[in-house]
Formats: C-alpha cells, structure tokens, sequence
C-alpha cells in the first residue's frame, strides 16, 4: 500500500490496493486509522460492483440501510445509487439528481448519526464535476479567540426537511419520512478519541438552530462558523475519474458537490457505516 497527500492537503490518495480483492486484515486496519484521523481516502482507477462496494465498506464499520430507501440499489441493499438518470418509465433510479449540493454531514439529522460514507464513481458527465470535502478539525484549530468561545458548548437543532426540500425532483416530505427524521440535537464541538483534537459538527443545510438562543442570534452564529469552516485552507477539492472510489468521516467533514446539465448522465453508488467510536469521532445527540 502506497499513501500520498493530495496537493499537499488532508486527503490521502491510497495506491497498490485493488478492491475487488478482500482486504487484509493489516490493511484494513491501517486504513481505518488513516480514515479516522485524515478523514478523505481516495482510491483511483477501480474496478468494483455493488458487492464490493458493500464488502470493503464493511470493512471499515457495520453497514447502514439510509432512511431514504428509495434509493437502494435492487442488488446490493446496503448501496444507494446516486444518479440523474432514469429508468424506461421515466422513473428516477437514484437520488439527487443533477443539482448544487450545498455543503452537508451525512446523516447529521439522526440521533445517532452513521457517520462513515463511501462514493464510487461508475459514470460521470461530460462536464468535468467536483466534490469538495471541507475539514471541521483543522477549522476548529485556527477558530478566533472569541468564536471559539462562543460555539464551545452550545448544540446545533438539526432538521432533515430543510435539506430535503432542496433535492431535485422530490416530492414533498412524506409523513413515514418524517416520522423517520425528528428534530435532532447535537453539540457543535467534539473531540476525537484517538487525537484528543476538538472539531466542529457542522452542517448548513440541515441546521436550523441552536438550543437556548434567539433564532436570529443562533443563525447568525451558525452562518458565521459556515464562512470560517469553509475557506479555502480547510478545502480538499476532487476531480472525478471513472473508478475514483473516495471514503470519508462525516464526523469531522463536510462536503458538496457542483451542479452538472440535466441531459448529461451521472451514476454513482454509495455506501454509509458506523465507523467504532473508539477509533473515530462519532458524534451522539438526543431527539427533540
């Protein structure tokens, strides 16, 4: 296994592994900790199915079934399929179609989020698109004196309709989806159980408030840390190629992706994991 910084960032590209074949055990647990503590893996140049996908997920943590079912895969359950594209019906065959995506933490809307995501890209558009991932650890680190004492113990309410009502062709929340995605909170700063490093857990497009403080003044406070978090220096932009796979900790990450033309085709599979909080910050927060 060969591991170098990408353009001399928090990522790491991971070369001489080959996911179609079972990982070692040695391997396997040098990513993990490489996972738990740069946050972005990248692998190039693979050559995988959903199976696969799904076995070296596991590897990593136990596999997560996302609430948004809809967009599983008819072979692999514990894989989403992320496209624009559609079926012979006109239905849609995964999620999200072809818009901005806005910077986000999967699954920063549960109690218990499942904080491990990985992306494998099987077909992008003719336009070049990127990913960005925006680490909250090294935000936290050089965080002014007076933010820093401002965010230190409050919590953030996180809501799921809020995100949701930006997808593209969705249809307004259900109530089973609801029923799924209650009002959450969790605390805006964390601290990893390896390092000992604080971070912050942020996610603008789901939340929508802090616990204890005026609405204004907590969205202010919100949109403040937004702007810090995500300056460039914090920033890991990817350039997708066929067969990019890319793994990262949403316990100390956000991440978006640019926007593409609708009649261009772009097919990704996706996995979540639960990560061993032992090894990887894994925030807990309480239903509101």
């Amino acid at each position: 296994m060969l591991t170098s910084s990408i353009d001399s960032s928090f990522a790491l590209r991971i070369e001489g592994i080959d996911l179609w074949r079972p990982l070692s055990t040695t391997d396997a647990d040098e990513l993990s900790r490489l996972l738990s503590t740069h946050g972005v893996l990248v692998f190039p140049r693979q050559a995988i199915g959903p199976a696969e996908l799904a076995e070296v997920s596991a590897r990593f943590g136990e596999l997560d079934i996302i609430v948004r079912t809809d967009w599983q895969s008819p072979v692999q359950q514990e894989v989403v399929v992320i496209s624009n594209m559609k079926d012979a019906a006109g239905e849609s065959i995964g999620g999200l179609g072809s818009g901005e995506l806005s910077w986000h933490s999967d699954q920063s809307y549960m109690a218990h989020p499942a904080t491990g995501s990985g992306l494998y890209m099987v077909e992008p558009p003719r336009t070049p698109t990127r990913t960005q991932w925006c680490n909250l650890m090294r935000a936290y680190a050089e965080l002014p004196r007076a933010l820093e004492e401002k965010v230190r113990d409050c919590e953030g309410i996180f809501d799921y309709l809020k995100r949701q009502s930006t997808y593209d062709d969705e249809a307004p929340m259900s109530s089973e989806l609801r029923n799924k995605t209650p009002l959450v909170s969790h605390p805006l700063v964390n601290i990893h159980p390896l390092t000992r490093t604080p971070s912050l857990y942020l996610d603008p497009t789901t939340t929508v408030g802090i616990v204890g403080m005026d609405k204004d003044e907590g969205r202010q406070l919100l949109d403040e840390l937004e702007h810090w978090a995500t300056q460039p220096q914090f920033v890991y932009t990817h350039e997708w190629e066929v067969g990019d796979v890319v793994f990262w900790d949403n316990g100390f990450m956000l991440h978006r992706r640019d926007d593409f033309p609708e009649n261009e085709n772009r097919l990704l599979l996706r996995t979540t994991f639960r990560p061993p909080p032992e090894r990887h910050l894994v925030p807990t927060g309480l239903e509101l």
